[in-house]
């Protein structure tokens, strides 16, 4: 493979995979160099809302991804401990999430990509950039490799490489708060719709996947990272005790091996996603909680525009910059008041959920999730 013409992408996660697709559409050479020793994704589930499954479109695979989607109303059925519901989903009025087991998504996504695309156990170990292009290197098995190239990739997650090589100023990764993920048996509690529950210090959300499976995250309030413990499902079912009926019946339903526990960290504002000709996306760029459902969403974004912006990547950067910062801050406000022990703010946050019309509700979610990617007719030019 020349450099001209030719990308390099560092990392074969959803966004990754996404780019590959997205600048083979637009006519280049793709290598993607992934450190496991085979292409999968790993964790439990997510959602893809509107703003995603256009920028899919644009790339043709969002007719196949809307096919194997399971619709969630999480978003709109808002509930308390004890089971009543703040607000229930309106499916007239309300857009639904389109839902997956994060595996799933991949294993569709990756299969746009032709055989030999994606070089698995490769490690990338640094990057450099020129005005003609950048270079990669990288090590398996075998040894280790230089690779030229026109553009370079980082999509290699929150502790990228790349980022660490070019943007060596760049802040670390923050602690936030802790989360346990799980996956039900097949069948076991469907169907299920959706919900989001508001408890003290803690939030749990589920959302129904593909294979009559449910996926559930209980975020909560933690002082340290890193803090484990022998027994997962255990340790959910002592902080959910008294939580409504749904809740147990969820966790009754999930093998103990299929409960993850992760601390949840994000980044702070990178100046720039450009060196040369290098850029950063998804994690890697902006690494957010997940406290509005778009860390996927924003990497699928950030590759679709990247593939309509590589010959001026100064447009990428205008086109993304301001988008993602403004994602990353209100998931973190969210985030944070979604797990705060303080009982004052939990008030406010009951009686604001409330208390707030529908529309302004729409409204706010509209601000993200009404995003078109560059070029449609409809495209908000940034926003």
């Amino acid at each position: 493979m020349t450099s001209e013409g030719s990308a390099v992408v560092a990392g074969g996660g959803i966004g990754g995979v996404t780019a590959a697709i997205a600048l083979r559409r637009a006519g280049w050479d793709v290598v993607v160099l992934e450190r496991a020793p085979e292409l999968r994704e790993v964790g439990a589930g997510l959602s893809i809302a509107p703003n995603a499954l256009r920028a899919l479109d644009a790339i043709g695979v969002g007719e196949d991804v809307r096919a194997a989607a399971t619709p969630s109303w999480a978003a709109g059925n808002l509930r308390l401990p004890g089971g009543e519901y703040l607000r229930r989903a309106d499916p007239e009025h309300d857009t639904a999430l389109s839902c997956f087991h994060r595996a799933d998504l991949h294993r569709l996504l990756a299969a746009r990509l032709p055989a030999g695309t994606v070089r698995t156990g490769a490690t990338v170990t640094g990057v450099s950039t020129s005005a003609a292009g950048a270079t990669v290197r990288y090590r398996t098995a075998e040894g280790e490799y230089e690779m030229a190239a026109g553009l370079v990739v980082g999509a290699d997650g929150i502790h990228s490489t790349v980022r660490a090589t070019l943007w060596p100023d760049a802040p670390a990764p923050r602690f936030r708060y802790t989360a346990w993920r799980g996956v039900t048996r097949p069948g076991s509690v469907w169907p299920e719709d959706g919900t989001f529950t508001f408890g003290p210090g803690a939030y749990f959300l589920a959302h129904p996947i593909g294979g009559e499976r449910v996926y559930w995250a209980l975020g909560v309030h933690a002082d340290t990272p890193g803090v484990r413990y022998p027994d997962n499902l255990a340790e959910v079912r002592r902080r959910l005790t008294g939580w409504h009926r749904r809740v147990g019946e969820l966790l009754d339903a999930t093998p103990a091996d299929a409960v993850l526990h992760n601390d949840i960290n994000d980044l702070g504002a990178l100046p720039t996603y450009v060196r040369g000709r290098v850029v950063l996306l998804g994690d890697a760029a902006h690494a957010m909680t997940p406290d509005m459902g778009q860390g996927a969403c924003q990497a699928v974004e950030d590759a679709v525009t990247l593939a309509a912006t590589t010959g001026d990547l100064a447009a990428y950067d205008r086109a993304r910059l301001g988008r993602t910062r403004a994602i990353v801050s209100t998931a973190r406000r969210k985030g944070r008041i979604a797990v705060s022990r303080s009982r004052l703010v939990r008030r406010m946050q009951v009686l604001g959920l409330r208390r707030a019309p529908a529309s302004i509700v729409r409204r706010e979610t509209g601000r993200v999730w009404d995003w078109t990617p560059p070029g449609t007719a409809e495209a908000p030019g940034g926003r």
